[in-house]
């Protein structure tokens, strides 16, 4: 039986104001509810689905030495100092994507990938399968902003934290049919005065990080809805990377 749960589930630990930010989309992608705060709070957001899909941007777990024993193989000993990351994020690297690497030991990995993983722990303790499953109510993935936003423009997008960089993002989202707020409306607001004041209406527009939690949400809506518009890249037990095209370009700029 298709897998076709009731809402979609778009984690990010983040560095912004809330150790965590989530969006939710419903069964027809529109946002239902978008939110940030500690792990209890991201515990009550989780509550609110029997059936979900929750996409994760961060990876589960260190990596497992593939990509080391891929190079070692292929004799590539020049590039062995750069060998500690996992295969899926080698895999987007080789295309322009440039994601950060996940150390082999826990403790060797930035503070918001050790929060990745506690997540995925979280997930999995609550009887989250790793998608795809035949028979899980509730499945996980893994996904990553950065690499979403590339694939869905076809280049490198602006800098996240500009307003440019939100505009874009956001604009790219709208565009493939994920129900959030227009960005063109922000440029219908402009007027003379608000520019010369520095009152940007902003009010429609959303922050970095939960433009990152909605992209997570809606690889999990394509992953669940659009059967041959998806793809994985990476190994599975290291961990794959989901990303919401049918193919990726060979290079990204």
């Amino acid at each position: 039986m298709k897998f076709l749960p009731e809402c979609f589930l778009g984690i990010d630990p983040t560095a912004g104001r809330n150790p965590y930010t989530w969006a939710v989309l419903d069964a027809d992608c529109q946002l239902t509810a978008l939110g940030g705060g500690d792990l209890e709070a991201l515990l009550a957001a989780l509550d609110g689905c029997s059936s979900a899909l929750a996409a994760v941007n961060a990876p589960p777990r260190p990596n497992l030495g593939l990509v080391r024993r891929k190079l070692a193989a292929a004799q590539a000993s020049t590039r062995l100092r750069g060998a500690e990351m996992r295969l899926a994020e080698y895999e987007l690297r080789e295309r322009g994507i440039s994601v950060p690497p996940t150390g082999g030991r826990p403790e060797s990995c930035a503070a918001w990938t050790q929060m990745g993983f506690q997540v995925h722990r979280l997930l999995e303790g609550r009887g989250f399968a790793l998608h795809p499953d035949e028979e899980a109510r509730c499945q996980r993935l893994e996904t990553n902003p950065h690499a979403v936003f590339c694939a869905l423009l076809g280049q490198v997008p602006l800098p996240k934290p500009t307003l440019e960089g939100r505009l874009q993002r956001q604009l790219a989202l709208h565009a493939e049919g994920a129900g959030i707020n227009d960005p063109m409306d922000f440029f219908e607001e402009i007027t003379r005065h608000k520019l010369l004041r520095g009152l940007l209406p902003v009010e429609n527009l959303y922050l970095a990080e939960e433009l990152d939690a909605i992209a997570a949400a809606f690889t999990a809506w394509c992953a669940a809805n659009r059967a041959d518009s998806w793809l994985a890249v990476g190994d599975r037990e290291e961990g794959q990377i989901v990303l919401p095209v049918k193919a990726l370009k060979d290079k990204y700029n």
